[in-house]
């Protein structure tokens, strides 16, 4: 729905979505609204972010339940902005490849626990992560890896408390690795000025 939004003639959608560095002490908000904006001059863009969603999202949702799931998206997103802040001030980026690698990391995290065969998604985020340094693909490495980094992170998290008595434990940790963020983010701002 927004991606159509951003394709009507005169539209600012992407404009007032996307996520800038300059823009974070005074909009922190971008840094997750761009998770729902792709760059309206490539289709391809929200095309493989969203056959990314779509093969590996259900999996991910039915082993975390949706609320972990929701958790594990937004902050890995968030993650991926925390990373251009702290990586490239100056780049303005947009989509939810962030989040999307926040996904793979915790599938790669979840299957390499609990005994799976996570070769194949370790072939597919190289390539990924690959893909964003090539020259001319204008795409911002830094936000896979933060969300990588974050949605690995969190699944650690997850696995780590498993039990029904360590929820309190879980929710600590998870709001750990967001405080973490967050502190990186007034870092990260602070050093534009």
């Amino acid at each position: 729905m927004v991606y159509v939004l951003q394709l009507l003639p005169g539209s600012t959608v992407t404009q007032d979505l996307l996520y800038y560095p300059p823009y974070t002490p005074t909009e922190p908000w971008r840094m997750v609204t761009a998770l729902f904006v792709h760059s309206p001059s490539s289709f391809l863009h929200i095309l493989l972010n969203m056959v990314s969603l779509y093969l590996f999202g259900p999996i991910v949702e039915r082993l975390l339940g949706r609320v972990r799931y929701l958790a594990l998206y937004l902050i890995s997103g968030f993650g991926g902005s925390v990373a251009v802040l702290l990586i490239a001030p100056g780049t303005p980026v947009v989509g939810a490849s962030g989040a999307i690698f926040g996904l793979l990391g915790a599938f790669f995290v979840i299957a390499r626990r609990l005994g799976g065969n996570s070769s194949q998604i370790l072939i597919v985020i190289v390539i990924n992560l690959g893909i964003g340094f090539l020259p001319g693909t204008n795409i911002a490495w830094q936000a896979h890896l933060g969300g990588l980094i974050t949605g690995a992170a969190i699944a650690l998290v997850f696995l780590l408390t498993r039990r029904t008595s360590q929820r309190r434990i879980q929710i600590v940790g998870v709001g750990g690795i967001f405080a973490a963020l967050l502190g990186l983010t007034f870092l990260g701002a602070s050093l534009l000025s």
